[in-house]
C-alpha cells in the first residue's frame, strides 16, 4: 500500500482532491483534522493537557474544547501554536499508525492522508509516507475557494514552507478534477 500525504494551506484543495480520488477503487482517505479533533474528546489525556496549557477559557458550556476559542489563542501567539502542535501532533501520528495498519489489512492500494502541516511540522514521522505532496495555489485561488466554502476566516492563515526535501510540489490551480489527475499521475510514477 502507498501512503500519500496531501499537505498545503487552507484552500489549496487537499480535501476536495482526496474526496475525488477516494471515489476510485482501492483508494481511501483520512482527514487528520478529524483525527486530531477526536484526540481531545472530554476527559481524554489530550483534553487535560490542553486545558492545563490553555486554561478553562477554551471550553464550551458543555465542557468540551471549543475549537474557535482555541484557534483564537493559538493563531495569535506563535508560542501557543507551537505548544498546541507539540500536544496534538504526536497523538495524531500514533493514531495514524493504527489507521495505516487497518487500511493495509483492508487491502487499500493507496491511502491519502490529508494534513495541512504534513510537510512542515517537526512532529510528523515522514517515514510513514511514501511521499508528501504539497499542493500549491495562488493567493487569489485560495481566497476564491475559501469564500466559496464559507471559510473566509482561513484566508489569513499561512503555513511555513515544507521542511522536507522529499516533499513534491503539485500545481493545484485549475479544477479539482485536473489537480486530482496530477496527484494520481505523481503517485503512479512513484
Amino acid at each position: 500500500m502507498k501512503v500519500i500525504g496531501l499537505a498545503g494551506g487552507a484552500g489549496c484543495g487537499k480535501s476536495a482532491v482526496a474526496q475525488e480520488l477516494a471515489k476510485r477503487e482501492g483508494i481511501a482517505r483520512v482527514d487528520l483534522d478529524k483525527v486530531a479533533w477526536g484526540t481531545y474528546r472530554p476527559r481524554s489525556p489530550t483534553y487535560w493537557r490542553l486545558v492545563s496549557r490553555f486554561g478553562e477559557g477554551i471550553l464550551d458550556a458543555d465542557g468540551a474544547i471549543d475549537r474557535s476559542r482555541l484557534s483564537e489563542i493559538v493563531f495569535s501567539d506563535e508560542r501557543a501554536l507551537t505548544d498546541l502542535d507539540g500536544i496534538i501532533h504526536p497523538v495524531v501520528i500514533d493514531r495514524l499508525r493504527v489507521i495505516i495498519r487497518a487500511e493495509e489489512a483492508r487491502g487499500t492500494r493507496i491511502l491519502l492522508v490529508e494534513g495541512a502541516l504534513l510537510g512542515s511540522s517537526p512532529h510528523v514521522d515522514r517515514s510513514l509516507f511514501d511521499v508528501v505532496l504539497w499542493l500549491e495555489v495562488s493567493k487569489e485561488t485560495r481566497q476564491r475557494r475559501l469564500q466559496t466554502a464559507g471559510r473566509e476566516q482561513h484566508v489569513v492563515r499561512t503555513l511555513p514552507e515544507p521542511r522536507s526535501k522529499e516533499v513534491i510540489r503539485i500545481n493545484a490551480e485549475g479544477t479539482i478534477a485536473q489537480t486530482a489527475e496530477r496527484v494520481l499521475s505523481t503517485i503512479e510514477a512513484l
